[in-house]
């Protein structure tokens, strides 16, 4: 995955068909590990094709995968007769969200300038 975000980083930088010496260039700035064999696989996949063309075709991709949803099928499933079980669980969610975007708001005890 690292070996994807320096190949993505060296086009949005603005070369558009980065080298597999960009990306070790990339990757040694950081201190990531360098792995010739997974460079040289990519480079030969991306080779000669569009970065926004195969972005687009992952998406469609992914669009397949099923992601989340299981908590809301079991919750409906098990209803039943406990209608009011329902009703409770989305009021402690809302709750949830709630205090999750207070807290994203805190400077988290530091300031930058300190």
């Amino acid at each position: 995955m690292k070996i994807v975000a320096a190949y993505l980083l060296a086009v949005l930088g603005g070369n558009a068909s980065p080298s597999a010496k960009d990306l070790k260039d990339i990757l040694g700035s950081v201190g990531a590990e360098v792995d010739e064999d997974k460079i040289e696989l990519l480079m030969s996949s991306v080779k000669g094709k569009d970065i926004t063309e195969l972005i687009a075709s992952g998406r469609e991709k992914l669009a397949s995968v099923p992601s989340g949803g299981g908590a809301a099928v079991a919750v409906a499933a098990s209803g039943g007769g406990g209608g009011a079980a329902a009703p409770a669980a989305a009021e402690s969610k809302k709750e949830e969200k709630v205090e999750e975007k207070e807290e994203s708001d805190d400077d988290m005890g530091f300031s930058l300038f300190d």
